[in-house]
């Protein structure tokens, strides 16, 4: 097959392109580094010509709903518009496990990216996961006040990024199923914990005080709204083993 992926440089588009490698499958990553810009839809006709699948794991850094809908949303249109001109089968959709149930900043634009999808003409599957192990040095690096880094408290039932990438390219394989099973890790963690140990793994030894986020969105990271349901899928490797493998 041929499978292309939007987001692929990315820390979960790296395993999938690894992962649709390893299956043999050949593989165009839809990247502004490989020459084509999925906001404006330069070299992207060329790149998914006669794709069986498009795999979006495209991303953006930012806690604004109006950002990070606009972003999502303009892609998607891209993408959707492009794989329908060309006939392209099949439309390949990462988001999070939860976020109908806490629709506020960076979720608010992934689901107008499942809106999107759901409502366009391209047939489609939809993978929700929970957050990846990653999550916790991506926000390690980001909570801070001056020198201090912030520990968030959030319950997380964190999942390998690789695993997810393996999950969707199973999906690509597979025919349009739409709503695919949520996907998540094999226990829950608190995110504040999962800072502290990455922070000791990297040799710190700083206090790093636990914090709240203010607001709706935040008193929803901490009511379990973002966990998996009773019939999700579950990974197999805990934050502890993927945390102990990284070379920080």
């Amino acid at each position: 097959m041929k499978l292309a992926v939007a987001g692929g440089t990315g820390v979960v588009g790296t395993h999938v392109v690894d992962a649709a490698t390893r299956r043999g499958h050949d593989v165009v990553v839809l990247s502004r580094r490989t020459g084509i810009d999925v906001r404006t839809g330069a070299g992207l006709a060329e790149a998914i010509a006669e794709a069986d699948a498009v795999i979006d794991v495209l991303s953006t850094q930012t806690l604004s709903a109006d950002v990070a809908t606009e972003f999502f949303t303009e892609t998607t249109r891209v993408l959707l518009d492009a794989e329908k001109r060309i006939g392209v089968p099949h439309h390949v959709a990462l988001s999070i496990v939860g976020i109908d149930r806490a629709p506020y900043g960076y979720y608010a634009g992934k689901l107008a990216q499942e809106r999107l999808v759901e409502t366009g003409s391209v047939p489609w599957t939809i993978l929700r996961a929970t957050q990846f192990h990653e999550f916790a040095g991506q926000t390690y690096e980001r909570a801070t006040l001056g020198p201090l880094h912030l520990a968030v408290r959030m319950r997380t039932q964190p999942i390998a990024a690789r695993e997810v990438a393996e999950r969707l390219v199973a999906l690509a394989e597979a025919a349009p199923s739409g709503r695919a099973r949520d996907l998540g890790g094999p226990r829950e963690e608190n995110l504040a914990d999962m800072i502290r140990a990455y922070a000791r793994a990297r040799g710190s030894r700083a206090w790093i005080p636990a914090i709240s986020l203010p607001g709706e969105g935040g008193r929803r990271q901490r009511d379990g709204s973002l966990l998996p349901g009773p019939d999700a899928q579950l990974g197999t490797q805990t934050f502890d083993k993927w945390l102990a493998a990284q070379h920080l």
